[in-house]
């Protein structure tokens, strides 16, 4: 029965492993995110739609006029006169077919327009794309951010309940007075605090990223991993900004505007001019002078008269419409100049308090600190001191981690600047 129960015992072990390594998820990577991102996220696929309707308008543009068929009946007796009713005799059936004749290009420049509408509503995707992109990067640093706060939350909380049961022995041997310990232990509430914050605030980060993923995972079994750490290195900004001109697709846009309505100009113009309709009819039973005239065939050239109406309104708005684009064309440019330079002005400043916390301000607070909780502990420092120390080196800890993430929140603000990672 024994060996019964320690089986019994074992397998709901293994099971409950087992349980737990399925509801687990392996953490995800930056790359792994993005991908999951463009696959799943309801705002980018909708804009796909809308891409696909304008290439779908690209198939009506380029249709041709359809052709008319008209058939008709006359000639046909109603009643008897002067005593003959012959209905059918002088009936004359006709077939008429007519085609509207588009000159000057018409049908190719309502392609090319709407080819442009497709190539506007491209870069408005990537445009989409690159400012979501940037919430998900946002909320997966937030998550990095907030799990490395929460390990030195715990960090901190171990390392005082050492000392803290250091100095309840202490105290037991009379070493340190009963209200040096209440202050120690009260102390305590702070790095509990601190804790408590960084968990809520790692599951609100959590929650954000998983909204912008379209995923239901449960919280609990989400996570991602990634370097939370900054680099000194800085591309030069002039190398920054001829890639954003290349790559930024708001830019792109607006050029690919002016050349559409430079096509729309150009097709106002054609809309402008005459566009024949030509016909042709064939006849059974006509009543012609001709009496063997029994079968014709006719046709004829309809041209309109452009005298009052030339299209002379569309033809002033498209002229007024490449002036408007190119002007939103300027604005736009002298916008990516504005965001690629303060976004590169805030990576180089965070680079800048950064590097001194990396080389000095870390190893200078956490040797304090140590020397400071061995001093006290021996007797040679005050609990003021102690305290202090440890306020010290929690906060400048804390401001190392808060500034990594400003580092890598600017550095993805740099990346929305220019239109494609540039830091990665």
């Amino acid at each position: 029965m024994k060996v019964l129960s320690r089986r019994l015992c074992l397998a709901s072990i293994v099971a409950a492993l087992l349980a737990h390594s399925c509801l687990a998820q392996k953490a995800l990577t930056w790359d792994e995110v993005r991908d999951k991102f463009d696959k799943a996220n309801p705002s980018l696929l909708a804009g796909q739609i809308g891409i696909d309707e304008s290439r779908a308008s690209e198939i009506t543009a380029y249709l041709r006029p359809n052709p008319g068929l008209t058939l008709s009946e006359d000639g046909t007796q109603l009643a008897p006169y002067r005593g003959v009713w012959q209905p059918l005799t002088g009936t004359a059936l006709t077939a008429n077919f007519s085609y509207l004749h588009e000159r000057q290009h018409k049908r190719e420049l309502r392609l090319e327009s709407a080819q442009g509408a497709t190539k506007i509503a491209i870069s408005g995707q990537a445009d989409l794309h690159r400012t979501l992109l940037f919430n998900v990067r946002q909320a997966f640093v937030q998550t990095l951010q907030q799990k490395a706060i929460l390990a030195l939350a715990n960090e901190n909380l171990s390392y005082y309940d050492h000392l803290l049961d250091v100095n309840r022995d202490r105290y037991k041997a009379g070493a340190i007075a009963q209200v040096d310990l209440d202050r120690l232990e009260i102390q305590r509430v702070q790095y509990e605090s601190d804790q408590q914050t960084a968990e809520v605030n790692l599951r609100t980060a959590k929650i954000q990223l998983l909204t912008l993923l379209n995923d239901r995972t449960p919280v609990e079994q989400f996570d991602v991993t990634g370097p939370f750490d900054f680099s000194p290195q800085l591309e030069p900004l002039d190398n920054i900004r001829q890639m954003a001109i290349a790559t930024r697709p708001d830019l792109k846009e607006a050029l690919q505007s002016i050349d559409k309505a430079k096509t729309d100009h150009r097709l106002a113009v054609s809309m402008g001019s005459t566009d024949p309709t030509f016909s042709a009819w064939y006849t059974y039973n006509p009543s012609f002078n001709n009496p063997n005239d029994h079968q014709t065939l006719g046709a004829s050239v309809s041209i309109p008269l452009r005298i009052f109406d030339r299209n002379q309104g569309e033809k002033l708005r498209t002229q007024l419409d490449i002036d408007r684009n190119e002007r939103l064309m300027e604005v736009t440019r002298a916008q990516v100049f504005s965001d690629v330079d303060s976004a590169y002005a805030t990576v180089a400043s965070t680079v800048t308090l950064l590097q001194p916390y990396k080389d000095r301000y870390l190893k200078q607070a956490s040797r304090i600190r140590d020397t400071i909780s061995f001093s006290y502990e021996h007797g040679a420092a005050s609990l003021l001191d102690f305290l202090n120390a440890q306020a010290d080196y929690r906060g400048v800890q804390l401001n190392y981690l808060n500034l990594v993430g400003s580092y890598l929140s600017a550095a993805s603000q740099l990346n929305l600047a220019v239109g494609r990672e540039v830091i990665q």
